[in-house]
């Protein structure tokens, strides 16, 4: 009988209660010899420590303790690393790559969930849901017709700009398909022929700034993009523009943003803020034209579970010798979050 490959498991379950189910662990113990049920968060625990030269197959998650070289010192056999989550640069050293270890992520599955929420931000945004709503209970009656209190009400032949053809970026360009949009895409690293596959008109972000309706922003958070959207580029926005971020805060000047909803020249759809947790006394918790949820556009609940079957579907994968499809390779990094 062939031995199973020996996995262990590092994530906080503080960070994600819901990330490992025990049967979902239970599926695990039985593709690997899993050493050891509780997720590790601390290489150094004493207990840990006999465990790290056996391990084979390395399953992370939000939280999981970094992985330098030293600690791959101490896990001479390790193959594979699978991680449950999106974003692996600050967690895992490039030795990690330089050392032949596999890489995978769950970033196709966190993908849908934002993309599902970013459609229905658009839809609701050029409906005007958010501020109708507003008026409805403060009027307690009808103000029809709608659009004298909503200039340009409505869904059809809107421009959409989409900021980064990420994953998150494409996929919200497939679900918008179906619709009478006119898709802008702003990426500097998709061709003009590449975009015209994708469906969406290439073009300069001022262009794309100057000329959508709803602004969409999907570029992966990296030094180079740090607020990537400025005063200037907010600036170039029409009257009325929705501005939707569930990508990450430090993507935007948010003081710029602030002044502009604040004004009620812009709304917004804000999911990520800079800090991720505001202080009780950000502005953006009353301005009434910014749409603020918290974090929530990525993976919830039961959510995770496409996650982890993704990641569990990789390992089968590697356990059979297969290709990799959700592969993290280190010429990537520099343009990943």
């Amino acid at each position: 009988m062939t031995r199973k490959l020996r996995s262990l498991i590092a994530f906080n379950p503080g960070n994600r209660p819901d990330l490992l189910s025990d049967g979902q662990i239970e599926a695990l113990a039985g593709m690997t010899d899993l050493l050891r049920r509780a997720p590790v968060l601390d290489w150094r625990d004493p207990a840990i420590q006999p465990l790290l030269h056996r391990t084979e197959i390395l399953v992370t998650g939000w939280g999981a303790p970094k992985i330098d070289a030293v600690l791959l010192d101490a896990m001479p056999k390790l193959g594979l690393i699978a991680h449950l989550a999106g974003s692996v640069k600050a967690m895992l050293d490039p030795a990690i790559w330089r050392r032949g270890i596999a890489v995978v992520n769950a970033v196709a599955g966190n993908a849908v969930p934002v993309a599902e929420f970013t459609l229905a931000a658009i839809l609701f945004a050029n409906k005007q849901v958010f501020r109708l709503n507003r008026v409805y209970r403060e009027r307690r009656a009808m103000a029809k017709p709608w659009s004298k209190l909503a200039p340009g009400l409505g869904n059809y032949r809107k421009v959409v700009g989409i900021i980064g053809a990420s994953r998150v970026g494409r996929r919200v360009i497939a679900l918008l398909r179906p619709f009478d949009f006119t898709v802008l895409l702003a990426d500097p690293y998709v061709a003009a022929e590449d975009a015209r596959q994708l469906g969406v008109e290439p073009v300069p972000l001022d262009e794309l700034l100057a000329r959508s309706d709803v602004v969409s922003l999907h570029a992966p958070s990296t030094p180079a993009t740090r607020t990537l959207i400025d005063r200037r580029h907010l600036a170039l926005m029409r009257d009325g523009t929705v501005f939707i971020n569930t990508a990450r805060g430090a993507l935007v000047d948010q003081d710029a943003l602030i002044e502009a909803t604040r004004s009620g020249r812009l709304d917004a759809i804000i999911d990520v803020t800079e800090p991720d947790e505001l202080p009780p006394d950000s502005p953006l918790y009353d301005i009434p034209n910014v749409f603020l949820t918290p974090h929530i556009a990525g993976a919830q609940g039961r959510e995770t579970e496409r996650m982890v079957e993704l990641v569990f579907a990789e390992i089968e994968r590697y356990l059979r010798g297969n290709a990799l499809q959700h592969r993290v390779e280190a010429v990537d990094l520099e343009r990943l979050a």
